[in-house]
């Protein structure tokens, strides 16, 4: 009896500590899951984020690629609605485009013809949205952008005419709204507004009122406690501009929702990630604290292209979004951010002919600083924005033949300023839980589209196509696209061989936007190196120069 006892609570004790485990199993599965709604289909908004977290170990359940926007498409919103009002409930956090969900993606957030009431409607819907208790909802919206021109059909067609008169008009139009324009500028701005045509600058303007009313009630929903957290981003914009002016009324009137649940950023298409990231580590239950170390020169004082705020105000702004905070030095840092600022605070285009393959002697300083914290065991996330919409060629070439790149956790350089860092920050905190052979691979993504691509192949395209006066090709690849595809790719390949990080990879670029301004790389696949032998490797057929 006493056995049959003994065995009868042994048994009851190992079920219950299974089904202990079991639970708690469960529990973590659901941990891991995430729900994300992306802001389109290009690969910086959609599939990135999703290797990164793919990478770091989480399962993300997202929309069929049918659901979601294209440069030409708008999403299919309320298939979106309906495949997130039915999603599984085994998910510890939400994060969703509302731009998507309301508009249908970006470029419709810039040319719908919505009227307030329906517009209402949809938010009303966002209000009403029930999701399991258990999931957290992280959601982010943009303010419409104030570009000085714009073409391929990303904005109203009247733009690529109109752009820049409705630029200048935009910049004095905040101007006047800071009480901080003359008599002169004023005067000024009401004869530009009187040489618009009529109905383009009603239509922009409109459409800007109808987006702003949009985000107030979305700011509302926040203080309300609707979201974990929201946040707004500034799509490309100007110290003076629309959406500069916007951006500052939206602050004013929620200066009650504290920043814990509610921001305004510098940026749009780096949210999703950052978004993804905070999900994280508040599921983790941790604070990353980041540490940005710049380059020699203007550093946080920069205020790059396409934003209104000094990288001094917007890093902490970032860092403070994914649900980190400061360090106060690179030694009790659990990230290092560095940041490769130009040196004089000037940011040009990636495409800019001062963008030579040279490293300056203030950049080479930095990277030996740069090797002394690798080498301390730390972990460094590298934000390149000497230049917008791609690569610092010097900066890169010189930490390429240092044998550097490998040792870097993640490495970010495209597009504008704000969308690097964010990615490098979201990057460099989910580094934690990234084998290093999945860092690399991220990083041979990175760096083949944001230097290789972005920094040589799309310049050298580019003056190709305006040289034999197609410049209208950059914006529409038509039937150009496999002779373009071709000369990338004979561009690309033998700057791969060149660096240990792309020398065994074999990859391919494809445009989903059929444009030359972003690519996806796909098919990435590295082989071993080579076993070596007396500083040569046996299939090392690679000259002294191409070293």
């Amino acid at each position: 009896m006493v056995v049959k006892k003994f065995c009868t609570n042994l048994i009851l004790t190992v079920t219950l500590t299974i089904t202990f485990l079991g639970s708690s199993m469960t529990a973590l599965a659901a941990k891991k899951a995430i729900i994300y709604i992306p802001l389109d289909n290009r690969p910086v908004c959609d599939e990135y984020p999703k290797s990164v977290l793919k990478a770091a170990g989480y399962k993300v359940y997202s929309p069929p690629e049918k659901l979601i926007a294209t440069r030409t498409t708008p999403a299919n919103s309320e298939a979106l609605w309906k495949w997130l009002e039915t999603k599984a409930d085994d998910c510890g956090a939400a994060v969703i485009s509302t731009d998507a969900l309301i508009y249908g993606g970006l470029v419709a957030s810039r040319t719908h013809h919505f009227t307030t009431e329906e517009l209402s409607r949809r938010v009303t819907r966002l209000k009403n949205l029930n999701l399991d208790t258990n999931i957290k909802l992280y959601a982010f919206s943009t303010l419409m952008r104030t570009p000085e021109q714009s073409f391929g059909n990303v904005e109203p067609e009247y733009y690529s005419k109109l752009g820049p008169a409705i630029y200048k008009y935009s910049q004095l139009y905040d101007k006047m709204d800071e009480n901080k324009a003359s008599i002169r500028e004023g005067v000024i701005n009401k004869a530009i507004e009187r040489n618009i045509d009529r109905f383009p600058l009603q239509d922009w303007l409109e459409r800007r009122d109808k987006n702003m009313a949009v985000n107030h009630k979305l700011a509302e929903l926040s203080r309300f406690g609707k979201f974990h957290y929201f946040a707004v981003g500034k799509d490309d914009n100007a110290p003076l501009s629309h959406t500069h002016m916007e951006a500052r009324q939206l602050s004013q009137s929620t200066l009650s929702v504290p920043e814990k649940d509610f921001q305004i950023l510098p940026g749009v298409d780096q949210l999703g990630l950052l978004l993804l990231a905070r999900a994280i580590n508040e599921m983790e239950g941790v604070t990353p604290k980041i540490y940005p170390l710049y380059v020699e020169g203007t550093g946080p004082n920069t205020i790059p292209q396409y934003s209104d705020l000094i990288l001094g105000e917007s890093v902490p702004q970032q860092i403070a979004a994914a649900g980190g905070v400061l360090a106060s030095s690179w030694q009790t840092a659990d990230v290092v951010l560095a940041i490769n600022t130009p040196p004089d605070g000037i940011m040009q285009d990636s495409t800019a002919p001062s963008n030579l393959f040279f490293s300056s002697p203030a950049n080479k300083r930095y990277l030996t600083r740069l090797q002394g914290i690798l080498n301390n065991g730390k972990v460094v996330s590298l934000a390149d924005v000497a230049y917008s919409n791609g690569a610092d060629n010097g900066f890169m070439n010189e930490l390429g033949m240092r044998g550097m790149l490998t040792s870097l956790t993640a490495y970010n350089g495209w597009n504008t300023a704000d969308n690097t860092i964010g990615f490098a920050i979201a990057q460099g905190m989910l580094g934690r839980d990234t084998k290093k052979e999945e860092q690399l691979q991220l990083m041979r993504e990175r760096v083949l589209d944001d230097w290789f691509y972005q920094a040589v192949a799309r310049r050298t395209i580019t003056d190709k196509l305006e040289n034999a006066k197609l410049t209208p090709v950059k914006y529409n690849l038509g039937p150009s696209a496999a002779a373009v595809h071709k000369a990338v790719m004979d561009i690309v390949k033998p700057l791969a061989l060149k660096y240990d990080l792309t020398r065994y990879t074999s990859f391919d670029i494809r445009f989903p936007w059929d444009r030359l301004f972003e690519v996806e790389v796909t098919n990435i696949k590295t082989k071993a190196a080579p076993f070596k032998k007396s500083g040569r490797t046996h299939t090392d057929h690679l000259s002294k120069e191409d070293n």
